[in-house]
């Protein structure tokens, strides 16, 4: 894409590869370029350190959690969840539906509202944000009082606001939809491999056990995070998807001598005169030190979000066969022409999309033979195959068994769009009555029947899909046969539009060519369940794969 004149958002914006990134993205001259962090000192740094490079470039910024809701995003994070309140808020957005309230209260899409970038650039490190809140600490902390019985809805709440794969999840489906709304056109996310590139054999933890749980953790929610990022690079309607994951440690900012600051703050300076007994040093009032009120000083190397380093640990970390580094400029660099459609071959989505094994040619063929024989066996044995409620979702079973239903009562697309829905739905209920073999495979597998009238129902033992409290035919839609005619009247639509596209195929007089839409349903010949159902999740739900 081009990037000049247009408006660039960078997440993370004023750290170590969030900087390099702004000062490279300055070089192509865009209109705007947004600076998100965690705190308005950090923007306040960040935009005085471009405004020597800006020229023409609006430098703007904007600071709080873009994990979190728009009020509650520049709290103090060691004390949200303090309030009842808060964590009844943040429990909602974390572990409700994904509702317009939720949607629309999020600092992210907020700030992706108010700015419409044509580029995000996430530079924050989503793995770190979320392993490091430490589950594991937290849980053993829950079952302690849980032991003592002790655990009340306070230390539940705070537990399950640990959870780092709900938070990841939920911050990707908020994403994603904050970014179609705002019309971004590419999405590239720095991401991490969690160990500086190095294995389980990893040395450097804090203190944890070799490797390191919480390390893991950081690994895998890395992980998880590029799948995530794969399934939305092969979403239609989504940005063009990118990620960049540098295996090694990323640096230096500067190289300075002065107060050693760590999380920003100088450390005291102590000395400790004589030495104490063991018992004592650890022991109730243990005291023996001085501080010598001053900081530490030294030289050292500022890494960014990793802190500072000395000499001798930066000497270490990156000596040959440990994690070495690479430096923040040169994976700007990677992100500008990733950007810019230059491939570098480093963006992890295209190397997973042509390393994995898609459809193949093979498999297609047996499609039609496994089809076959799939019918053959349904004509000798006098059994339908519709759905067994297996593969999921419940409104793929509910759809195959409704188109199962129009099969039999009008033969073709055609006819089902030429029909009456209040007729129809008579006709499918009676069928439902008297067919008790279809009756039962149906109410078998899950999928209960609501009649004709929307107040009585067939069911089994099992539904999958359970009434909701306060609405009980809001499940219809989701996983139940329904009857009524207002559904039926749904399926005379689809059956329109079918017709419609048919005839638009024909007018084109596309012929023969491979462009023409051979699998495109046509309106005269018999209902196929499968057929119909395969079009409304691609005609309807815009669930078509773009990517093999």
């Amino acid at each position: 894409m081009e990037l000049q004149d247009t408006t660039i958002m960078i997440l993370g914006g004023s750290g170590l590869v969030g900087h390099a990134v702004a000062r490279r993205m300055l070089e192509r001259r865009p209109k705007a370029i947004v600076i998100v962090a965690l705190t308005e000192r950090e923007t306040a740094q960040a935009s005085a350190a471009l405004a020597p490079h800006a020229g023409a470039t609006a430098i703007v910024t904007e600071y709080g959690n873009v994990y979190l809701p728009a009020t509650l995003a520049r709290a103090d994070r060691a004390h949200l969840t303090d309030s009842a309140e808060n964590r009844r808020l943040l429990i909602d957005d974390l572990y409700g539906d994904l509702s317009e309230e939720t949607i629309a209260r999020s600092h992210l899409v907020q700030l992706l509202s108010r700015y419409r970038p044509a580029a995000v650039v996430d530079c924050i490190n989503t793995a770190t944000a979320f392993a490091y809140q430490d589950v594991y600490r937290s849980a053993r902390s829950l079952h302690a009082l849980a032991t003592r019985g002790a655990a009340d809805l306070a230390a539940v709440e705070k537990h399950l606001l640990t959870e780092p794969m709900p938070q990841l999840t939920r911050h990707i489906q908020i994403l994603v939809e904050g970014m179609r709304r705002a019309g971004t056109r590419a999405y590239l996310k720095i991401g991490t491999s969690g160990t500086g590139g190095m294995g389980f054999n990893i040395p450097y933890t804090h203190s944890e056990e070799r490797p390191s749980r919480t390390l893991m953790t950081k690994s895998a929610v890395a992980g998880a995070h590029t799948l995530l990022l794969f399934l939305l690079g092969r979403t239609p309607d989504a940005p063009a998807t990118l990620e960049i994951k540098p295996t090694a440690a990323i640096g230096w900012r500067e190289i300075a001598c002065g107060p050693v600051r760590r999380a920003g703050t100088p450390i005291p300076l102590y000395d400790c005169p004589k030495p104490m007994p063991l018992a004592q040093a650890f022991g109730d009032g243990a005291g023996g030190w001085v501080s010598l009120g001053k900081p530490l000083e030294s030289a050292y190397i500022d890494m960014g979000e990793n802190g500072l380093f000395s000499l001798e640990e930066f000497a270490t970390i990156t000596a040959l066969g440990q994690m070495e580094f690479i430096t923040p400029e040169e994976v700007a660099d990677h992100v500008v022409m990733e950007l810019e459609g230059r491939p570098t071959g480093r963006d992890i989505i295209g190397a997973l999309d042509s390393a994995t094994a898609g459809p193949t040619y093979r498999a297609g063929i047996l499609r039609e033979a496994a089809l076959e024989r799939l019918a053959d066996l349904t004509a000798e044995h006098h059994v339908p195959s519709v759905a067994f409620e297996m593969l999921g979702p419940p409104r793929l079973s509910k759809l195959l068994f409704e188109a199962h239903i129009l099969a039999q009562l009008t033969p073709s697309v055609a006819q089902l769009a030429a029909s009456d829905a209040t007729q129809l739905g008579r006709e499918a209920q009676a069928l439902v009555d008297h067919d008790a073999g279809l009756r039962a495979e149906i109410v078998s597998v899950g999928i209960p029947i609501l009649c004709q009238d929307g107040k009585t129902m067939y069911r089994g033992a099992t539904v999958v899909v359970p009434p909701a409290q306060g609405d009980a035919l809001a499940a219809a839609p989701r996983g139940w046969v329904d009857l009524r005619p207002a559904n039926a009247a749904l399926w005379i639509e689809r059956a329109k539009k079918i017709v419609v596209q048919a005839e638009e195929r024909r007018a084109r007089r596309a012929g023969s060519g491979s462009d023409e839409e051979w699998f495109g349903v046509n309106p005269v010949e018999p209902i196929a369940p499968w057929r119909l159902a395969t079009w409304i999740f691609r005609h309807e739900d815009k669930g078509e794969r773009i990517k093999r």
